[in-house]
């Protein structure tokens, strides 16, 4: 196939002239060979502008669980745009949806809605120091929760702040963040109980809340060992704090009560983004109504003049019902399609010499690519991650990919969407076939 984007590179010329950077968010960036200009989706392929057909498993970073333009979704859409595009006021679609939600999730009792899920943070954080007083929040090393001040503090922390293994480093990837927001962030290891513990004990009575995704996939794709969220949620009661539950990702993907039903713990906020709104910009912050209570009373300030907007509550509606409907066969059907994957792509790596060893529960699963005499065996954190992952090696890996029609996320993470079939696993398969032989024959890794 042998993809070629020389109209993408056109038009990225000229976007550079008007929009800062070429690009509307700062990842798009680090696409290769360009940032691609897409035509029009369906289902579980797209198409670009210069008339590449690929199988997609980006899927808008994961927002595309129903695949891409499902008639059903298009529908309600435009049926709403008909009757009004947006009031900032109430309508019964917000009540219908949040109706949904508390029925499928057995933790959650109220919501509120947002636009996108760093907002539902932002209100998650204010909520939480709100209600217990105190300023501090536990996050973990490689868990996004959104591109804030706050989200990010702590996310990626470079090597060299890695002296001290029993204390990750505080710190934002970005310029222009107030310094004293790092400040209040302990950031802990995932995947490691015993270091936990000792870190709330550390700080005990001074932490409003842990958060994190309950399955990271933000850096890698990494589960949470046996135990560890029953820890969680013991030091919470333990000492009062509240627990976070960020499901940006994992919200509906994982099933109807989301991640949290899937590894079976109870938080006492969660947080919904992508998948509730199929691609709309649309999230939720959600909670049991002790949690929610100083919304209710109008001391946490939660406010948005598009919050609840009725094109987003009308997809949303679309959305969960898609997910009701499927009952106990979601996410069985894109977790079997996903192994299925992960161990073809195994194969072909095994043939071409190649060290992937996918990870993740099949739904969602990441290409890890050893470096050179890194140890076997699961990626279990951050540190580990980076430490094993050849970076470099998977960024011609996907080259090759795109170039013979197959799209993954740049940092490794693959999504399934509920129209994949046995169809599309098989042609990623052979096209795979292809791009894994032309990398076996053409990397040359840096000296």
């Amino acid at each position: 196939m042998h993809a070629t984007f020389d109209k993408s590179r056109e038009l990225f010329k000229r976007a550079e002239q008007t929009i800062a950077g070429g690009v509307n968010s700062g990842i798009r960036k680090l696409e290769q060979p360009v940032p691609i200009y897409f035509e029009k989706g369906s289902g579980p392929r797209v198409w670009d502008v210069d008339g590449n057909e690929t199988i997609d498993y980006q899927l808008g970073q994961g927002a595309l669980l129903y695949g891409h333009a499902p008639e059903g979704l298009a529908d309600a859409i435009s049926a709403q745009a008909k009757l009004g595009i947006h009031w900032a006021a109430q309508c019964e679609l917000e009540i219908e949806v949040a109706e949904r939600i508390t029925s499928m999730i057995p933790s959650v009792e109220l919501v509120r809605f947002n636009n996108c899920a760093t907002e539902s943070v932002m209100a998650a954080f204010r909520l939480v120091r709100a209600t217990t007083g105190r300023t501090k929040i536990l996050r973990f090393e490689g868990h996004y929760h959104g591109w804030g001040d706050e989200g990010l503090t702590g996310f990626a922390n470079p090597t060299s702040t890695w002296d001290d293994p029993e204390h990750p480093a505080s710190v934002h990837p970005s310029k222009g963040v107030i310094p004293e927001v790092m400040e209040h962030f302990v950031v802990a290891r995932w995947n490691d109980p015993e270091h936990l513990r000792r870190l709330v004990d550390e700080h005990k009575g001074e932490l409003a809340a842990i958060i994190f995704e309950p399955a990271v996939c933000n850096t890698c794709c990494i589960e949470p060992v046996e135990g560890l969220m029953s820890t969680i949620r013991e030091l919470c009661d333990r000492d009062g704090m509240m627990m976070i539950s960020d499901e940006t990702i994992t919200g509906f993907r994982f099933g109807a009560s989301c991640a949290q039903g899937y590894y079976g713990f109870t938080p006492d906020l969660t947080i919904l983004g992508k998948a509730i709104g199929g691609g709309t910009p649309f999230a939720a912050l959600c909670g049991t109504k002790k949690s929610m209570a100083k919304i209710i009373s109008g001391e946490a300030i939660h406010a948005g003049t598009l919050n609840a907007n009725p094109l987003c509550l009308a997809a949303s509606k679309w959305c969960l019902d898609e997910i009701i409907s499927r009952g106990d066969s979601h996410p069985a059907g894109t977790i079997a399609l996903g192994k299925r994957l992960m161990a073809g792509l195994s194969e072909i790596a095994v043939k071409n010499g190649i060290p992937i060893r996918p990870q993740g529960p099949g739904l969602a699963f990441h290409s890890v690519i050893l470096k050179d005499g890194a140890a076997e065996g699961p990626i279990n954190d951050y540190r580990d991650y980076a430490t094993r992952h050849d970076a470099a090696r998977w960024g011609h890996i996907r080259l090759m990919l795109l170039e013979e029609g197959v799209r993954a996320i740049e940092r490794g993470l693959w999504s399934l969407s509920t129209t994949h079939t046995n169809k599309e696993i098989d042609d990623t398969l052979a096209r795979a076939e292809i791009a894994f032989a032309r990398h076996a024959a053409e990397y040359q890794p840096a000296v």
